[in-house]
This record gives C-alpha cells, structure tokens and sequence, in this order.
C-alpha cells in the first residue's frame, strides 16, 4: 500500500477543497498526477475514498477514516521535526486556536495574555467561526484547540474538557427582571428581545424551547455578533440571552445583571475545549489546555 507523503498530501488536499482542479490550481501539481495517485491509493485499499458527484468529490467513510489519519500524521510529523530542530517545545511555537465569537471577545484574549506572560516566545492564532466550522477546524487538523459551545457529541474529535453552561437572561442591572431568583422565557415576553442569528447553540435551544411550550417571539434585533447585543441591552434597549463565560468579566463594570433561565432545555449547552481524536498533543498545546480549564474554573 502507498501511503507516501506525495500520495496523502494529494489525497488531503482533493478532501478539503472537493475537487481535483481545484486541488491541482493549490498544490500547483497537474490534475491527472493527483488522479493517478488517488486511484492507486483507492486500489491499493481496495475501497473507494471518494464518491463521485456532479460538482465534486466528497469523501467515503473509508476515505473519512483515511482523512483523519492522514491529519493525524501530517501534524505529528511537523511535531517531531520541531523536536529534532531542538526547539523547546513547551517554550515557543504558534498556537492555532478556533473558537465561537462570544470565547473570542474577552475570554481567549485574557487568556493568552495570561499564558504568554510565562511564555512570552509563543505564538497565537485564533480563527472566529461558528461551533460547527470551530469543531470542523479541529477535526480537519487546521486548528490545535477549539473552544466552543456545543449541544451535542461531535465525530472525529476528543472532548479535553466539557462543563455545562446554562443559558441566562442578560438585563440592565436595573431592569425589572434583575433581581429575580430566575425567570423563564415567557416571563420575557412583555420585553423587546434580542437575539444571535440562527446557526449558533443559543438559537438552536431557544427556538426549540419556544416551539415546544408553544411561545411566540418576535425579536427586536437579531444579530451574528454578540457585542451587539450587548450593546442593545446597555442602552436599554431590551434583554438577550447569553452565556456566563462570555460576559461575566462585564458584569461589574458594565451595568449588566445575568439572571438564571428555568426552562431545561436552555440547560442542555455545554462549554468544551476540542482537539482531534487520538492525536498527541505538544507540550505547548496541552500547558495552554491546562491554562484555558484553569481560566473557566475561576470564580
């Protein structure tokens, strides 16, 4: 069988884009070379890894398996030639990071600021996406950590740490509503809502919690951003519906109360720190996991 690095970047690279043009344009190698190779790795299996589409190739469950060892040891490889090139390993190195945009406006960046206080030579770089495509970085190997929210077990992946993560109601701290125990979303009817576009865990759970106890929203301001919700309810425009984590450095400076929702299914969110499944982490990768748990377990 030839798992070369020729073949299995080739392969990888048809995977991600979904097109061998497409793949030969990137890798600057001509189309029927990346042809050729993957049919000899196809053969050489003796399973197809690719199904054949009218507008591209989407992989097999043979070749999904391929894919993430592939991933596996391509990121592996970059680790031990790092090793040999005696780099300190724990000391400097870049960091890629994915993450939901809520992590990505306070909490990451303390967070790095924090770790490179220890170890100044390292290096970040954080992609904002959506839990989806956060966890898809991870999977895909483009990315070391994500940090995200999440609803569901994801395939391909390890959870390094998992915590729920109710969703609350965020309110001026004079609102009506601030000094309540908890509420329930209907108790936030008689308010101009706001709330994230759908995609995200937050409008995943709200519109099944509402579809289920047979509510009726129509929401003042709908957003991809959560800064701007922040900012309609500082201004008093409304509430909205947020995470702890993703405000709760704000809530002393900035006027803003949380207050506990009752409904379970706005129960269900889990905060998580993914990796890719059966990879090894370096050792800069696993201190900053470390260093990230540390940084949600703090009061």
């Amino acid at each position: 069988m030839d798992l070369t690095a020729t073949s299995l970047r080739y392969f990888l690279e048809v995977a991600r884009t979904g097109s061998i043009s497409q793949a030969s344009e990137r890798l600057l190698v001509a189309a029927s070379a990346i042809s050729r190779q993957i049919a000899k790795l196809e053969h050489d299996i003796g399973v197809p890894l690719f199904e054949r589409q009218p507008r591209g190739m989407a992989l097999s469950d043979a070749g999904e398996m391929l894919a993430a060892y592939a991933r596996r040891s391509q990121l592996e490889s970059e680790q031990i030639l790092a090793d040999l090139r005696g780099l300190d390993a724990l000391s400097q190195g870049t960091i890629k990071l994915a993450s939901s945009e809520g992590f990505a406006r306070d909490f990451l960046p303390e967070a790095i600021v924090a770790f490179r206080a220890s170890f100044p030579r390292v290096r970040f770089r954080l992609r904002v996406a959506s839990p989806a495509d956060a966890t898809r970085e991870v999977r895909d190997g483009t990315a070391d950590l994500a940090v995200t929210y999440s609803v569901a077990p994801e395939e391909g992946v390890r959870v390094e740490y998992s915590r729920r993560q109710p969703i609350h109601a965020l309110v001026p701290a004079d609102h009506p509503l601030a000094e309540r125990d908890e509420v329930s979303l209907a108790d936030l009817l008689p308010y101009p809502l706001a709330l994230m576009e759908p995609g995200t865990t937050i409008r995943q759970l709200f519109d099944i919690c509402v579809s289920l106890e047979g509510l009726t929203f129509e929401p003042a301001f709908v957003s991809n951003y959560s800064g701007a919700l922040q900012g309609f309810v500082q201004n008093r425009g409304g509430v909205t519906l947020a995470g702890y984590l993703t405000f709760r450095r704000l809530l002393h400076t900035e006027g803003l109360a949380f207050v506990p929702l009752s409904n379970p299914e706005l129960s269900r969110r889990s905060v998580q720190i993914q990796s890719m499944a059966r990879r090894v982490l370096p050792p800069a990768v696993a201190a900053f996991r470390d260093h990230v748990i540390e940084h949600i377990e703090a009061p």
